[in-house]
């Protein structure tokens, strides 16, 4: 008995100085080679202004028919085709979940937080929580279509890469009505640029809604702030806001 445990032993200290040999040392699950945790709120690159409040990119994507169709039919609320809130059919207004990439579009902040075998992104809208797994796993094949997707990390060298697919066709893509069918995948390149910014490299693939893939970035700056309480339907009240904005005459301002 004294042996076997002896051997047992001997065969495992075999084993890790093997490992450590290859790569140094021993793999932590969730091990990352980048520090992307902190409060971060979007940065508008000169010359975007006009488009990036509601849309990723200065000319609409290639769609498919069935694409260009449900773009057509749709009323989106902000753009060249924007409608009254009241008129508008963006689920949004509703105070259902924007979808993601849509999300990045909210002008409100997002914190990143890094765990062992987890990335979380916590967005102040609405107070949205998106869990990006990163300990190896593959995407799960009993989950319903979902409002924000199934995301699946992994990282390549100070850049996290991350696969997110399983989305209902319930949202746009931005805030003008870009639709996608429920065989959207979202891959996205989360990285720190040399300017100390967070850069997420997007790319959307959809056979059904999109002729050929989009590919756009969003840019961020860190801040000191704290995310806090912001509940769609407590805090986002768009008909009065938008009446204020329309009854606003300009009177007694310098």
């Amino acid at each position: 008995m004294h042996r076997e445990r002896v051997a047992a032993a001997a065969a495992v200290c075999v084993l890790l100085a093997g490992v450590s040999t290859t790569t140094g040392q021993v793999p932590t699950e969730g091990a990352h080679n980048a520090d992307l945790s902190g409060v971060w709120t979007n940065v508008n690159l000169p010359g975007t202004a006009e488009w990036a409040i509601y849309t990723f990119s200065k000319d609409l994507p290639e769609m498919t028919a069935w694409g260009k169709a449900r773009f057509d039919a749709a009323k989106p609320q902000r753009g060249p085709r924007g409608v009254a809130v009241a008129e508008t059919d963006d689920l949004v207004y509703k105070c259902y979940p924007p979808g993601t990439p849509r999300i990045y579009i909210h002008p409100f902040p997002m914190e990143i937080i890094q765990l062992p075998g987890r990335v979380l992104m916590i967005f102040e809208y609405d107070h949205l929580v998106r869990q990006i797994y990163t300990d190896g796993r593959e995407h799960r094949t009993d989950l319903a279509p979902s409002w924000m997707g199934d995301a699946i990390g992994h990282w390549e060298g100070k850049t996290l890469v991350v696969e997110t697919a399983q989305f209902n066709d319930k949202t746009w893509l931005d805030r003008i009505a870009v639709p996608h069918s429920e065989e959207m995948k979202l891959t996205e390149r989360i990285h720190l640029n040399d300017q100390g910014q967070l850069q997420i490299d997007m790319r959307v693939d959809d056979p059904i809604a999109l002729a050929k893939p989009w590919e756009f970035s969003r840019y961020y700056r860190k801040t000191d702030w704290t995310i806090d309480e912001l509940m769609c339907v407590d805090n986002a009240t768009y008909t009065p806001f938008e009446d204020a904005l329309l009854e606003f005459d300009g009177e007694g301002e310098e």
